[in-house]
């Protein structure tokens, strides 16, 4: 086994092989990447207060604290301990499974290939491009996650989760107070998709065409579709989203008790060239006037409506059911 003690801002480099990478720190930021190289390598920074304790044992490198255990990471409530302040930055190969615990620092992870463990009490977390599976459990800690490929599992009580190209095929979530955005980008495979919280709102973007049977409900909040082949139900109190997107392979359930919930969908061809014209949602009226159009037969009200027709078709807009 190698150890160090860090208490000045420092350097390290490590030709042994890491499979495991372990950070807990207070305050502050981590800050880890995923490389194709085969070492390791760690830059410790704007260090305050006791010295992190840094091992490297059997593939395992570790970066912490000797007060600050992963185990009940979450009820560690030392205030005198909490007056200390690191900045992490590690890069590390990208099969290194990786486990955080952040006390008020902010967490960030791209391009991790194996799994990924956050534990944060009030720090926020990133993941970008991480295709192995996540886990992040917070207190207060928000969650924003950019192109994760793998199943992304958050807890949190009043946290917020957004998720942006998700492209994964189980997005699972639950909290209190925090509102949730899911934006999916998983056309043509099956999504399981399970979101809960009490007073949060849920916005959920489904990629187009869908595919997945669909359960929302709420309590006591508002609930708007996008998609036509769903009922609402429920005039007063309690509503409810339901029915089939597609032949229905996956599954999109979403439960507030006082939220709202919005069910949203992508433009069918974002990437379509400008000069091909997307499919019109409402028939044109035929033989409508387009002869040369002089200065002084020009019309307002003919360019407000070609106007607001080529707003509606650029930005692919569906009608919405709204209760």
């Amino acid at each position: 086994m190698s150890e160090w003690s860090v208490a000045e801002p420092k350097k390290l480099t490590f030709d042994d092989p890491v499979t495991a990478l372990h950070v807990r720190v207070v305050n502050g930021t981590v800050n880890i990447v995923g490389t194709d190289e085969g070492s390791a390598r760690l830059e410790v920074s704007d260090l305050e207060g006791p010295p992190l304790q840094v091992t490297q044992k059997d593939g395992t490198l570790t970066v912490a604290y000797e007060d600050l255990p992963w185990k009940g990471f979450l009820k560690w409530l030392d205030r005198k301990g909490w007056r200390r302040s690191v900045v992490v930055s590690l890069a590390v190969p990208t099969g290194t499974r990786v486990e955080v615990g952040v006390v008020g620092a902010a967490a960030v992870v791209s391009g991790m290939d194996a799994r990924v463990d956050v534990k944060g009490v009030t720090g926020d977390t990133a993941l970008v491009r991480v295709a192995g599976p996540v886990r992040v459990d917070t207190v207060s800690g928000n969650l924003e996650a950019q192109a994760v490929t793998g199943d992304l599992r958050f807890n949190s009580v009043s946290g917020d989760l957004t998720v942006v190209e998700g492209s994964g095929s189980s997005v699972r979530a639950e909290s209190v107070t925090g509102s949730m955005i899911v934006d999916l980008d998983t056309t043509g495979i099956p999504t399981d998709v399970q979101l809960s919280n009490v007073s949060g709102e849920i916005a959920i973007r489904l990629p187009h065409p869908a595919d997945a049977e669909v359960e929302a409900n709420t309590a006591s909040g508002t609930v708007s579709s996008a998609f036509e082949d769903l009922r609402i139900s429920g005039q007063w109190g309690a509503k409810k989203i339901t029915g089939r997107l597609g032949a229905g392979n996956g599954k999109l359930k979403a439960m507030t008790a006082s939220g709202s919930i919005a069910l949203l969908r992508r433009p069918p061809t974002e990437d379509e060239p400008y000069d091909e014209d997307p499919e019109p949602q409402e028939a044109a009226a035929p033989d409508s006037p387009r002869d040369e159009p002089t200065a002084e037969s020009t019309d307002n009200s003919t360019d407000n409506s070609t106007a607001d027709s080529t707003e509606a078709a650029t930005e692919g807009a569906t009608d919405r059911k709204v209760l």
